[in-house]
């Protein structure tokens, strides 16, 4: 079961991955919160030293935990 958020709107918003490579050749991986659930790079927890917040608009978005 992936990881949902429901912002201050009442929206759901779901947590994903990808690991993608940079042009330098350095790998990172990308969070981002999507409005369903994809098949592939779905999480089922926020990953350790993150939290969640949401913006201004209401988009959820991952911040590293202080």
């Amino acid at each position: 079961m992936a990881f949902s958020y429901t912002n201050s709107k009442g929206r759901t918003y779901f947590l994903h991955s990808k690991d993608t490579t940079l042009r330098n050749g350095a790998k990172q991986t990308l969070y981002f919160f999507a409005k369903e659930v994809k098949d592939e790079g779905s999480l089922d927890a926020v990953p350790a030293g993150y939290l969640v917040s949401e913006s201004k608009n209401g988009l959820p978005v991952l911040k590293r935990d202080k």
